[in-house]
């Protein structure tokens, strides 16, 4: 069962680095880097959406599959979010990359960087950094944070705090085509990002003790 305490708190005897949802997780980030490249080479804001939509996707599959099939890791947890940040690093970058007119033309678009370097900065350290706290517990992954801290897990990996963390950004960038409004939306990510922390670092990391090290227990 998904809630049961199975499912939830970390099992040492079945963690390994190749399952089914890693393997996915590894095809999907070769595949979007490929898109990646192949944008860069035609010039083509088309391929970077595409790259975008391939990305999303093969996350909710990955993720999806590791519950189906009952093969949550902790490996898997830090490799997807690895994953996540090579290919969102490299989409974003080729999307400031790619748009034309760049930073001195006229275009609406010319000042893009702006909101994707505010949210490259909030999705690849501050986020990232959330993300593997959930090391410090017993559990498999953030998606079970809530038996830590249900205020943490609700604003960011619960299914609404996700989409609402990486998809919406993208979306309304690119279908708005208002740098301003990408700007306060990575803004807003950005201090739910910090409030998150602040609330992290007021709950605290759990230190393992030196009887739980591996020179702990052979000294034992």
């Amino acid at each position: 069962m998904a809630g049961s305490p199975d499912r939830i708190y970390a099992d040492p005897s079945v963690e390994r680095l190749f399952t089914g949802a890693t393997v996915i997780t590894f095809v999907r980030t070769v595949i979007t880097l490929a898109i990646a490249v192949w944008a860069a080479y035609d010039h083509s804001l088309t391929l970077i959406v595409v790259g975008l939509v391939t990305y999303w996707v093969g996350d909710s599959i990955d993720g999806e599959w590791a519950r189906w099939r009952d093969c949550e890791t902790r490996m898997g947890a830090v490799v997807d979010m690895m994953c996540d940040r090579l290919s969102c690093g490299a989409l974003y970058v080729g999307l400031v990359w790619l748009q034309p007119g760049g930073w001195i033309s006229d275009e609406p678009m010319k000042w893009i960087g702006i909101p994707i370097a505010i949210y490259l900065f909030e999705f690849m350290v501050i986020d990232m950094y959330l993300s593997l706290a959930f090391l410090a517990w017993p559990i498999r992954s953030p998606n079970y944070f809530h038996v830590i801290d249900r205020r943490i897990y609700l604003w960011n990996w619960s299914r609404i705090g996700k989409a609402a963390n990486s998809g919406a950004f993208a979306v309304i960038l690119l279908v708005s085509g208002w740098v301003w409004l990408g700007t306060l939306i990575a803004i807003g990510l950005l201090v739910l990002k910090c409030v998150s922390l602040g609330w992290l670092l007021r709950l605290g990391l759990p230190v393992p003790t030196r009887e739980a090290s591996p020179e702990g227990a052979s000294a034992a």
